[in-house]
């Protein structure tokens, strides 16, 4: 069985003058156009290919890589609209339609917004920008420490709500912030804690020492790139640590502690310097 709107694995059934065929099991043949055919692709080989409907509603295969997946989130721009929805560029040659029961407020050509993927009565691939109704708020099953997949999507008076695993709602609350977060962002996050009522608090680096060993693997780079010295010491203002690294005094402070003991950096007047392992 296949799944639409997801990449699947499909062997090579037939070649012919305009693409190749694919073993699609119940959903019969299905076609790779031959511009997406990757060079020396012949009947027997195995495909990595994403399956939508094409304009006349039939399955088609592609290599290319869309912006995202049946059942995620993701940040697109409106390229057109008409009298039936939004049409957003999702990267791929068909554009993915917000029809207009689906959109959370009127959209606007060449604004981006938030849409989750999904299948409308038909089977046939849209978005919604109410995707509020898709989070799951119960079932949790993440825990404190675990890496996630945030998606910055609004402001409340506590923090800044984001989709985890597209899936979630979370909170990153102002207190924890420490970098420029914009709506429509993806980054790297960790759960803090699970809430009783579903809800999770999130933070943007690890905790304890394994937030110092990752910290300083970001300092040491950071110095690597600036010729082995940086102008951040214990005494620099916690906007300019916020400003380079995205880090709290604190966390920096305890992080180039550690870095100073493993004898990797030294401390000078107006800086850390990075130790030259070959004069040692």
């Amino acid at each position: 069985m296949v799944d639409i709107g997801q990449f699947n694995t499909l062997r090579v059934v037939k070649e012919v003058p305009f693409g190749l065929y694919l073993d699609g099991d119940d959903r019969g043949e299905i076609l790779l156009p031959s511009k997406f055919v990757p060079s020396g692709s012949k009947v027997g080989d195995e495909l990595a290919v994403f399956l939508y409907f094409d304009s006349e509603d039939k399955i088609i295969a592609t290599t290319q890589r869309p912006r995202a997946q049946m059942g995620s989130c993701a940040y697109l721009k409106v390229i057109d609209i008409n009298r039936v929805g939004a049409f957003l560029d999702w990267g791929l040659d068909k554009d993915l339609l917000v029809p207009k029961p689906e959109q959370r407020r009127p959209m606007e050509k060449g604004k981006s917004y938030i849409v989750y993927l999904k299948q409308d009565g038909e089977g046939r691939i849209v978005a919604s920008s109410k995707y509020d109704r898709f989070l799951d708020k119960w079932r949790c099953r993440l825990m404190p420490g675990d890496e996630v997949s945030l998606l910055i999507a609004e402001t409340s008076d506590l923090g800044h709500k984001v989709i985890v695993n597209d899936s979630y709602w979370g909170l990153i609350h102002f207190d924890d912030v420490f970098q420029e977060l914009r709506y429509g962002k993806r980054i790297r996050g960790y759960i803090k804690k699970v809430r009783d009522d579903g809800k999770l608090d999130v933070i943007l680096s690890k905790t304890g020492s394994n937030k110092i060993s990752d910290l300083g693997g970001r300092i040491l780079a950071e110095l690597h790139k600036k010729g082995g010295f940086l102008p951040l010491h214990d005494k620099s203002s916690a906007d300019e640590i916020k400003r380079v690294l995205g880090e709290s005094k604190k966390s920096f402070k305890r992080a180039i502690g550690h870095l100073y003991k493993q004898n990797m950096i030294t401390f000078e007047g107006d800086g850390i310097r990075l130790v030259n392992r070959a004069d040692k």
